[in-house]
């Protein structure tokens, strides 16, 4: 195995990240600004920041993840002549996107697919969608084991290990009613998490389900940001309560009985599978990423993204039907346990730092 690598993500909480990654053992941190969204003054500040930090380690390998840390991240491991590329890819940005910005997308995309040695999907539908697009030779793409980004700890996500008194009296603290049916939204809370589409439906929710309520666990976000009025129209609203960024949802999905995720796009999102690993089903769209993360029918619902009503529906079914719930999620729970370990996954990709460049 090659004896030095490095690897590049944009995170969205990167004190908390950079602090996690500097208490491991023989690990050092550097940290290069870098944002998200598409920025040309601080790319350009990034990119050398990016060479000097690769031109000191001379890194066999550099290991990259999300969009812009993947394309600065390649371009500065190209110049350097890094001999092992990865780029680990964990989602489409380009997908929704429509006229010039989806072209830059699209054209970046390309850019850093090209000087990638080897690419990772998260998922069978993602590395799908990349082939159908035309932006990757078959068979360039891989996934590991089973896909997501590394599996999950189903022992720590464990609804197991919060009794039923511990449950009924955190819900009596939070107001919630013994027969209450909580619904939660875990992530970031943006247009694009259909969170717009959310709020319409829950309008529907909690008139054919009185007892039902809604939980925001998560931040709103500034990039594409919900609609101010909405927002507004959320944080008043008594049946709904806006949780905020935690550091670890576990303690929210032991509130739950559903969680929802009408995103518009994904990779493989972790959530679905959290929500498994801790009995719950899920109500999500069915969208590259989230058809592998919930099997329709058996350990959640999947509906079609961008449109109220159906949404609306698969929350009221899973609101009136407490039996449904408790076996989509047992079979959420089974499924998790047996197929997303995290340990296979990073033996795949112990292995994948193994083989010689580019080898599929």
């Amino acid at each position: 195995m090659a004896e030095r690598g490095i690897e590049l993500a944009a995170v969205s909480s990167p004190g908390r990240a950079l602090d996690e990654f500097g208490r491991r053992e023989g690990v050092a941190v550097y940290a290069v600004p870098m944002v998200r969204e598409i920025a040309p003054i601080a790319d350009a500040r990034a990119l050398p920041a990016l060479v000097r930090v690769l031109r000191d380690e001379r890194p066999d390998i550099v290991h990259v993840h999300t969009p812009k840390a993947s394309l600065l991240g390649l371009m500065a491991a190209t110049a350097t002549r890094v001999p092992r590329r990865i780029y680990h890819l964990r989602g489409l940005r380009l997908a929704g996107a429509s006229g010039p910005t989806a072209k830059v997308l699209e054209a970046a995309e390309r850019l850093t697919m090209a000087m990638a040695t080897d690419v990772v999907a998260v998922s069978h539908s993602l590395r799908d969608e990349v082939e159908g697009r035309g932006l990757l030779p078959r068979g360039k793409a891989r996934v590991l084991v089973n896909g997501s980004g590394q599996g999950v700890d189903s022992d720590h996500f464990d609804r197991g290990r919060f009794d039923d008194d511990w449950r009924q009296q955190r819900r009596a603290r939070l107001g919630y009613a013994p027969k209450a049916v909580v619904f939660s939204f875990v992530g970031r809370a943006t247009r694009d998490k259909g969170v717009e589409e959310l709020f319409r439906a829950w309008a529907l929710v909690r008139e054919a389900v009185p007892e039902a309520r809604l939980r925001f666990v998560g931040p709103f976000e500034k990039g594409d940001a919900v609609a101010p009025e909405i927002a507004d129209a959320l944080a008043a609203d008594p049946t709904v309560e806006l949780v905020g960024a935690v550091d670890d949802p576990l303690e929210e999905y032991a509130v739950s009985d559903v969680v929802v995720l009408p995103t518009y796009r994904e990779g493989f999102p972790n959530v679905p599978l959290e929500a498994a690993a801790m009995g719950l089903p899920t109500v999500a769209t069915r969208v590259t990423g989230c058809v592998d993360a919930v099997v329709d029918g058996e350990t959640g619902l999947l509906v079609a993204p961008a449109q109220m009503e159906p949404l609306a529906e698969a929350m009221m079914t899973y609101g009136q039907d407490a039996d449904l719930r408790r076996r989509h999620g047992e079979a959420g729970r089974a499924r998790v346990v047996h197929d997303f370990r995290p340990r296979p996954i990073w033996d795949a990709l112990a292995a994948l730092y193994e083989e010689p460049a580019g080898v599929a």
